[in-house]
């Protein structure tokens, strides 16, 4: 034992400060950047890297202590991906999210996303058929998210909602960067309650349902369906779909945690949030935009084809973007 000890001693004194040296401009890489190395040191990390490799494999073949050895086995792999792992810029990286990255990640939430947009018009549709039957379902169902839109409103009060400019007081900019956070509270939460077996996740979304539904028959019943549909789908295409794919990733969160097969549900979870991750950044953009039509665009597009124009071109353009065939990028 002795003599092994000596040998490893000797081994780690002829060899370690070439490993400390190459340990040190892996270091220097990964908090800064490769071009922050000279390049003496560029050339020197593969001559390293391969000295690292060698010493690894004495240490293996010798039985040399396991901490030696799994400190080389790190320390090879760390500049294995710097000798032979791709690295793309800033500028790539942002084209590779948009143009693959994250069309593939809805694409691969399809059965959630029909899922999530079942419940979404189920519940907008029983929430229409309740305050057409009776107004008195209104207020349960709507709540504090009627502003002054509510059966107790006259139907010129209803109509200036939907046509008349806003208020020279409201600062339009301030107003889409509510709007924008509060959609964005909707649909994280959406998301982030998946993990509790998705039922959190469906009742959300049966409640934003439910209120569109109702505000959407109030407007029926005093004839200006048309014109409320017109205000509400120049966002809330964008607004919406956006909401279903952040449920969508709360579906699959919660599926897998459910189901974790021949995992733990800790590792199913975390593998399902690494596959997910794209479309939940991707629904903040998607919200971001949503907030700048509502807070500008409604407001100051008053005409009702122009506000329906708008909302089929951004239904259009989404639905291609998502599920269009592509080809596949060359590596």
């Amino acid at each position: 034992m002795k003599d092994l000890q000596l040998k490893s001693q000797r081994f780690r004194a002829e060899r370690e400060a070439d490993w400390r040296r190459l340990e040190g401009l892996l270091a220097k890489v990964e908090h800064r950047s490769a071009s922050s190395l000279t390049d003496e040191e560029l050339l020197a990390i593969p001559v390293l890297y391969r000295s690292a490799l060698s010493s690894l494999s004495v240490a293996r073949a010798t039985s040399l202590d396991h901490s030696l050895v799994d400190y080389l086995e790190g320390l090879a792999t760390r500049a294995y991906f710097f000798v032979y792992g791709a690295r793309a810029g800033l500028r790539q990286r942002i084209t590779r999210f948009f143009s693959a990255t994250w069309p593939a990640a809805v694409r691969g939430l399809w059965r959630e996303t029909l899922a999530a947009a079942a419940i979404f018009v189920v519940a907008a549709a029983l929430g229409f058929w309740l305050v057409w039957q009776d107004s008195g379902w209104y207020a349960s169902l709507v709540g504090e998210m009627a502003g002054g839109r509510d059966p107790a409103a006259t139907t010129a009060a209803l109509r200036q909602t939907i046509y008349e400019p806003p208020p020279q007081s409201i600062d339009l900019t301030v107003f889409a960067s509510y709007l924008f956070t509060h959609n964005a509270q909707i649909a994280l939460t959406a998301f982030a309650l998946g993990f509790a077996f998705c039922a959190p996740t469906a009742f959300l979304l049966a409640q934003n349902g439910l209120s569109l539904g109702a505000m959407m028959a109030l407007f029926v019943t005093r004839d200006l369906g048309v014109g409320f549909a017109g205000w509400i789908l120049i966002h809330g295409v964008t607004e919406i779909f956006a909401i279903l794919l952040g449920g969508a990733a709360g579906f699959r969160i919660g599926w897998r945690v459910a189901f974790p097969g021949d995992r733990s549900r800790l590792d199913a979870a975390a593998e399902a949030g690494r596959a997910v991750a794209p479309v939940v950044a991707g629904v903040v953009l998607m919200l971001v935009f949503a907030g700048l039509l509502e807070g500008f665009g409604r407001q100051l597009i008053r005409d009702d084809w122009a506000r329906y124009a708008i909302a089929g071109a951004t239904l259009v353009i989404w639905l291609g973007y998502f599920y269009l065939p592509r080809r596949q990028a060359s590596a």
